[in-house]
């Protein structure tokens, strides 16, 4: 870390830190244009970028992360993109399970997995029964995920409970729900990054952020460094979060 990463993480008060911060990682395939190579070629230099942020994180007083890794709406990529990417995932969680576990992260995946290989889901599998034990950073992966999806998914379940008798109808309410989503044990986010100057939320966390502060910021992700994770973070602890009350 150099000189200017030193000052930003002594100058990051932990103690204001965002608990759960979510990050939408996008721009790889434009930064990977920028250099002339083919798409695949940013997502994977995006997929080394992850490891430097979850690293990052004890020192910053993270103790959530969520990232953003496929979106229901990729399956309409080129199918030699989709097929790459799920290569790539099971690359990326064939190789890491072993440093995850050693850092004593605790990784879950969310979504819908049914499209999904079964190779792939093994291995998703693995690697949260290996990490169940650890209680460090909270390294949430969001695949084949979509936020109405999830809303969508967690409603017919609730719907299901109330046929069964299990759930009276009269006790629904804004607490009900969110014990029926992919997050249910999670924090909801206090802060969501999006990387590569797109200002959209892009069906990510729908119900969970209602509350979050934002950074769209003009990065592409494979060039997102510790040291712009650290300012986002400190800034965070600058803001003022009312949750529609006022000043005193």
């Amino acid at each position: 870390m150099d000189g200017a990463g030193e000052l930003l993480k002594h100058e990051t008060d932990t103690r204001r830190a965002p608990r759960h911060v979510a990050i939408i990682m996008d721009g790889n395939g434009r930064w990977a244009t920028q250099r002339g190579r083919p798409r695949l070629f940013g997502h994977h230099a995006g997929a080394k970028r992850v490891r430097e942020v979850v690293e990052a994180c004890p020192d910053l007083g993270v103790k959530y992360l969520t990232i953003f890794a496929f979106s229901t709406e990729n399956w309409k990529r080129t199918q030699v993109e989709v097929a790459g990417l799920m290569s790539l995932f099971r690359r990326y969680i064939a190789k890491e399970a072993r440093a995850l576990f050693e850092k004593g992260v605790r990784v879950r995946f969310i979504g819908d997995r049914v499209q999904l290989d079964a190779k792939l889901i093994a291995l998703m599998d693995e690697l949260e029964q290996l990490t169940a034990g650890n209680d460090g950073v909270n390294l949430t992966i969001a695949l084949n995920y979509g936020g109405r999806d999830e809303v969508a998914r967690a409603t017919k379940r609730l719907a299901e409970d109330v046929a069964a008798g299990k759930l009276d109808p009269a006790d629904v309410d804004q607490e009900t729900l969110p014990k029926y989503l992919d997050t249910y044990v999670l924090p909801d986010p206090d802060l969501v990054i999006r990387t590569s100057g797109e200002a959209r939320i892009s069906n990510f966390l729908l119900w969970q952020s209602a509350y979050a502060e934002y950074e769209f910021i003009d990065t592409l992700w494979p060039d997102f460094t510790h040291e712009e994770f650290a300012r986002l973070v400190a800034g965070f602890g600058a803001r003022e979060r009312r949750f529609g009350s006022v000043p005193a």
